[in-house]
């Protein structure tokens, strides 16, 4: 069994985009630039946005944090984007999810400019990206293919289940390990929380990509002897013997199904840190394709 260390290749990833943008900052071009749009003070939130500005920081990118009031209205929030949309500085930008109950996300998200887009949200970039043309791929996804690729677990020819069907992970993974490519040319079934006996399913899988939302939900007795084990869930839950009050666990149960897996990603640890990474990645697109 081999664990898919997402720390370690995420730090992989970063260090060969700063070695990219040390390499433009030598020729004289203007660095990447993402911004960051908060609204409100959702705890969790601040943490993920903190954490991206300093990934930022890290790699040689220009960042920029926008601060907004919980109760700002739609409007405001749309003339907002669209400044940010102009703004020829910009190479790419982001809105933390979730917004405040008064804003329509989707209204939000539709007005972001594709090319500027780099959490990949946009129905233009998730149509551009099944149809296998350049576009900004969901950060999570994105994650999970390259650390498919990076640790060579096999993926031609082999039949995949995909557990969760959202927009950000579920869909996206399941049609980029269709597609041809180092990590694809999969065969992919796409079940849900509608699936009428998972198990059945997920014991006939060589790849397992768990997105679900419940924790531990895939046990030993769901998976096949040596099935590569993908778990995109993180939950909090409630443990009072620690220090937190909580426990992060995933839609696996890691120590059992570990036992009979080929390769799998622990949480927190795997896909996790592959985001962010991921987000850079796509911020480094976007200043090589704006630029052409």
């Amino acid at each position: 069994m081999k664990i898919l260390d997402g720390k370690k290749t995420s730090n992989q990833i970063k260090e060969e985009i700063k070695a990219e943008v040390s390499a433009m900052k030598a020729r004289g071009e203007r660095v990447p630039h993402l911004a960051a749009v908060l609204v409100g003070n959702d705890g969790a939130s601040l943490t993920y946005v903190g954490s991206k500005v300093r990934s930022c920081e890290y790699v040689g990118f220009d960042s920029t944090l926008i601060r907004l009031e919980e109760d700002i209205t739609e409007q405001a929030l749309l003339e907002k984007i669209e400044a940010l949309n102009a703004d020829s500085s910009l190479d790419g930008y982001i809105v933390q999810l979730p917004l405040p109950k008064h804003i329509d996300e989707e209204k939000i998200l539709l007005a972001i400019d594709p090319k500027k887009d780099v959490d990949g949200f946009h129905p233009a970039n998730f149509g551009r990206m099944a149809l296998e043309l350049d576009a900004f791929i969901p950060a999570t996804p994105f994650g999970i293919m390259q650390l498919l690729e990076r640790y060579e677990v096999p993926t031609s020819g082999k039949h995949c289940v995909v557990v969760g069907r959202s927009h950000i992970v579920g869909r996206p993974i399941s049609i980029l390990m269709s597609q041809k490519g180092p990590a694809g040319n999969a065969t992919v079934t796409v079940a849900h929380s509608r699936t009428e006996n998972l198990a059945a399913l997920t014991r006939q899988a060589d790849i397992v990509v768990m997105a679900l939302g419940i924790p531990e939900y895939l046990t030993a007795d769901m998976v096949k002897e040596g099935a590569a084990i993908i778990d995109v869930g993180i939950t909090r839950v409630p443990d009072e013997n620690h220090p937190k009050g909580y426990v992060i666990k995933g839609d696996v149960a890691y120590e059992e199904v570990a036992q009979k897996s080929s390769f799998i990603t622990p949480v927190p640890g795997g896909v996790g840190p592959m985001t962010i990474a991921m987000l850079l990645k796509n911020t480094l697109l976007a200043r090589q394709w704006n630029q052409a």
